[in-house]
């Protein structure tokens, strides 16, 4: 089971599969590497790395303190560190995009280009209230035949998902028991976030503009209650070499593997070989 040990001595997991191009791909807030198993069969030539963050998937929980995007944008070039690359491709999904975007800040020599899936400089507050309503709370359902049932009446901004991608989804998501389903992360990454939350918001278009010169896509669900059109137009305005897709039929996050995503991952992996 590959793992290596962070220099404040955290153990983390993460998979290596594959030849090619590196590009490591860091996860959603609660989410773990996992998230990209629906797009890695399509991504050809590609040595795909996924990091699951201290606190989540199979990685060890840490000092709640420590789940901050700078903390994990430093273990994430540890890995690379670990792993003997001097430079990668980082896919980042919602809060790995934001690790991304930091990343290009303070260490853009390590970057070879960044795509960024369904996440931008300025974070819609509808989405962010979506997202407290469940992160560090186990769910009301007890099963996960109840939680697929349930699953599209959630996520309201996705149509056309069968039912077998939302039990994966489920299953990616909980763990079930004997006394019902449980998340897999560590509940205090609520506390670091509502921690966060009571300090003076970043600007962050700073670290959207470090980007510039790398190859860069940005995706976005057509329903996205986190990535608002508007910030979408002004990323475009400001990187107008910038690749841009929109996936119908998808909030947030995109799945990754729907025709117009692969497209745009194509044209963005094409740019760096």
């Amino acid at each position: 089971m590959p793992r290596f040990v962070t220099s404040d001595g955290v153990s983390l997991f993460y998979r290596d599969s594959g030849e090619g191009l590196p590009v490591l791909a860091l996860s959603g807030l609660t989410r773990d590497g996992q998230d990209f198993d629906y797009v890695a069969p399509y991504l050809r030539n590609v040595r795909l790395i996924r990091l699951d963050y201290r606190g989540r998937g199979q990685s060890d929980w840490a000092d709640h303190a420590s789940y901050t995007p700078p903390i994990e944008g430093r273990d994430a070039l540890e890995l690379l560190d670990h792993l003997d690359l001097e430079k990668a491709a980082i896919l980042g999904t919602s809060r790995g995009g934001l690790i991304a975007m930091g990343l290009a800040a303070v260490a853009r020599p390590r970057l070879l280009g960044v795509a960024l899936n369904d996440i931008g400089p300025e974070i819609a507050p509808s989405g962010l209230d979506v997202i407290m309503g469940y992160l560090g709370r186990n769910p009301a359902w007890k099963t996960m035949d109840e939680a697929v049932a349930k699953r599209p009446l959630v996520m309201k901004g996705f149509a056309n998902v069968p039912e077998s991608r939302w039990r994966t989804e489920v299953a990616h998501l909980y763990r079930e028991g004997p006394s019902g389903l449980t998340i897999p992360y560590d509940p205090g990454l609520r506390d670091a976030v509502l921690a966060a939350a009571g300090q003076p918001a970043p600007d962050l278009w700073p670290f959207f503009d470090a980007l510039a010169g790398l190859p860069l896509v940005t995706i976005r669900g057509a329903n996205s209650d986190l990535l608002s059109p508007e910030t979408m137009a002004e990323m475009a305005r400001r990187r107008p070499d910038m690749i841009v897709a929109e996936v119908p039929d998808r909030g947030h996050i995109p799945f990754l593997d729907e025709p117009e995503a692969l497209a745009a991952l194509a044209l963005w992996l094409e740019q760096m070989r």
